[in-house]
């Protein structure tokens, strides 16, 4: 295998850490929809998922939609996000998904939220964002 196949199959060290799973929607529909595994690795006493992990699975999944609609020439700087945590997540698949609320010259308004493999929400964000120019690669 050549080492630009090799690199473009592994996922990137953020995803990898955050279970990514597989990207079912980039956004490119108008939404994000992402699958990551939660695994026991992300999790704190009694098998519940750290926060942290809860809000970066719903943060990445409004990541890739903005850059999506965006045509790849924004990448969002968080100015703020609020996440509601409904349910504890446990280890098992974890359905992200995002939608822009309102897309302006240079801030956007995202909402998102995560479920389990049931269907159950499990939390839900909304996130004010800077819309930064995306640098050129070379």
């Amino acid at each position: 295998m050549s080492a630009d196949l090799e690199h473009a199959a592994k996922p990137h060290a953020l995803s990898a850490t955050l279970g990514l799973e597989r990207v079912v929607d980039h956004g490119e529909s108008g939404r994000a929809v992402i699958h990551y595994r939660a695994r026991p690795d992300h999790c704190h006493s009694g098998g519940i998922v750290q926060g942290g992990f809860v809000t970066g699975w719903i943060d990445a999944a409004m990541a890739h939609l903005v850059m999506a609609q965006t045509n790849f020439e924004f990448s969002p700087l968080s100015l703020e996000i609020k996440v509601s945590f409904l349910r504890s997540a446990a280890p098992g698949l974890i359905v992200a998904e995002a939608w822009i609320e309102r897309l302006g010259r240079s801030t956007a308004f995202l909402e998102g939220h995560i479920r389990n493999e049931q269907g159950e929400v499990l939390a839900k964000a909304s996130s004010t964002v800077r819309l930064v120019p995306m640098k050129k690669q070379a």
